[in-house]
């Protein structure tokens, strides 16, 4: 299923800066048409203006994007649609926010927030929140790799999830 997402994302990709939502709907065509009728993908798909400091996004069932704001406040980004690939007719809607200077994003996998410790207690939200707002003042690749050591420090087991963490930092 995912090499058959990321397929059909880069042969419809010439259409997604100026078409968006038609991009989404052509690859989830595609994907529901080329995948047996259980299979679906989740995913969070934004583009960035830097002069307009615009995120305009979709969030097709990912896991909620985590926008920290400098005033300390925490924001979401909700999904805006289904999952992809599993119904024929899907019209995703977009979704815009501002990140402003001293804003962090975080976009995260399962990996991130089911890594397991030893007593069988997963990491979660909550302590990705923590961990994000503890060392928030650090640069995006600082922060990161804080984060993936809080990790390393809640569990001791091998890793079973991909651990997908991405930081955006307002300027």
């Amino acid at each position: 299923m995912i090499a058959n997402l990321q397929a059909n994302l880069r042969s419809q990709s010439a259409i997604a800066l100026d078409h968006p939502q038609r991009f989404l709907q052509s690859v989830n065509q595609l994907c529901f048409e080329n995948t047996n009728e259980s299979s679906y993908a989740t995913l969070f798909f934004a583009e960035y203006d830097d002069d307009t400091r615009q995120l305009r996004y979709t969030n097709c069932g990912q896991y909620c994007p985590l926008l920290l704001r400098s005033d300390g406040t925490l924001e979401r980004l909700d999904s805006t649609g289904t999952v992809l690939g599993l119904f024929r007719e899907w019209n995703p809607s977009m979704a815009e926010c501002e990140l402003l200077e001293g804003d962090t994003l975080a976009l995260y996998s399962d990996g991130v927030t089911e890594c397991f410790y030893d007593a069988g207690d997963e990491f979660g939200e909550q302590r990705l929140v923590e961990a994000l707002q503890q060392h928030r003042e650090l640069p995006s690749r600082e922060l990161l790799a804080s984060v993936i050591d809080e990790l390393r420090r809640f569990s001791s087991q091998e890793q079973h999830d991909d651990i997908t963490l991405v930081i955006a930092k307002g300027k």
